[in-house]
């Protein structure tokens, strides 16, 4: 019965937390005239991909390699179909393509590096260091090119409140997605099932919660910028500073499955995103259901592998 209850309150604490953080980072972006879609990408997007980062950096100094790339290209996969799907599905998502052209294009030309980085078979400290340089660059530009892009938007405009709610919001998000996880994790057992599956299923999913939860609160409240920043952002953070980070403290043996499977699945969802966002600017009910099934069958798919 207790670890039900902790499942409801993780549930809780991630949808909380993830108001708590649109709130707050909206209020950033009015209080220092940084366009939303880059507190979106930068403050809620890489912030929410901390229990990744942690993940990623556990799993490769304990000598589980395959766990720090899956949860890199897994988490991607999971923000673009299961999270935007979602979204999508709450309510119609109207994309324009001039508002997030940069971002797009620095995520797609991340996902584009990974053949590159996995085809020798090992991650190493250079190339780690590369995705760091890389992800340096894009914040820099990121935030010299925002200033005074503001957009009307309900938040607070105080510094302290506006912080206060962004780091709450963060911590709780974080505090939910952990105990929302170990609980998960700890009814499936009792229901039998294998100790793979949960790592495949609730382990990767579970990351990717304080992304889930942030994209459906900004979706309800209307904040689409903070919505599809909040993705973006966290995609670029996955590859450039999850995967960099991670090979610079140890270099990371890649299987050649994630080369010959996951890969291509990573870039061909991500290429599909960019031609949605700049031909259709729109992302309905229907793409988004088509998301969720599309992220079913990759699961599907997996776990027969």
């Amino acid at each position: 019965m207790l670890t039900y209850l902790i499942l409801i309150g993780g549930l809780l604490g991630l949808f909380l937390g993830g108001d708590w953080l649109v709130k707050g980072a909206s209020g950033l972006a009015l209080r220092f005239g940084v366009a939303p879609i880059i507190v979106g990408a930068v403050v809620v997007g890489f912030g929410t991909s901390t229990p990744e980062l942690l993940v990623s950096l556990q799993a490769a100094l304990g000598g589980q390699p395959g766990i720090a790339i899956g949860n890199v290209i897994g988490s991607n996969i999971a923000n673009i179909l299961l999270v935007l799907g979602t979204a999508a599905l709450i309510g119609p998502l109207v994309l324009t393509f001039a508002d997030v052209r940069k971002d797009l294009l620095w995520m797609t030309g991340a996902v584009l590096f990974l053949p590159y980085a996995f085809w020798s078979g090992e991650v190493s400290h250079v190339e780690g260091l590369v995705l760091i340089g890389a992800l340096a660059v894009y914040l820099f530009i990121s935030l010299k090119g925002s200033r005074g892009e503001v957009d009307d938007i309900d938040a607070p405009t105080s510094l302290w409140i506006g912080g206060g709610l962004t780091i709450l919001g963060l911590v709780t998000v974080m505090v939910g997605a952990h105990y929302l996880v170990q609980s998960a994790s700890i009814i499936a057992r009792q229901f039998g099932v294998s100790e793979a599956m949960i790592g495949l299923s609730i382990v990767a999913i579970g990351t990717s919660l304080p992304e889930l939860a942030t994209t459906v609160m900004a979706a309800i409240r209307g904040e689409r910028d903070i919505a599809l920043g909040n993705i973006v952002g966290s995609n670029i953070f996955n590859i450039l500073a999850i995967l960099g980070i991670t090979a610079v403290v140890t270099p990371i043996p890649v299987d050649a499955r994630f080369l010959n499977v996951d890969t291509p699945v990573v870039i061909g969802i991500t290429l599909l995103l960019l031609a949605l966002v700049y031909f259709v600017g729109r992302m309905n009910r229907l793409v988004g259901g088509g998301m969720l099934v599309a992220y079913v069958a990759y699961i599907a798919l997996t776990a027969g592998l």
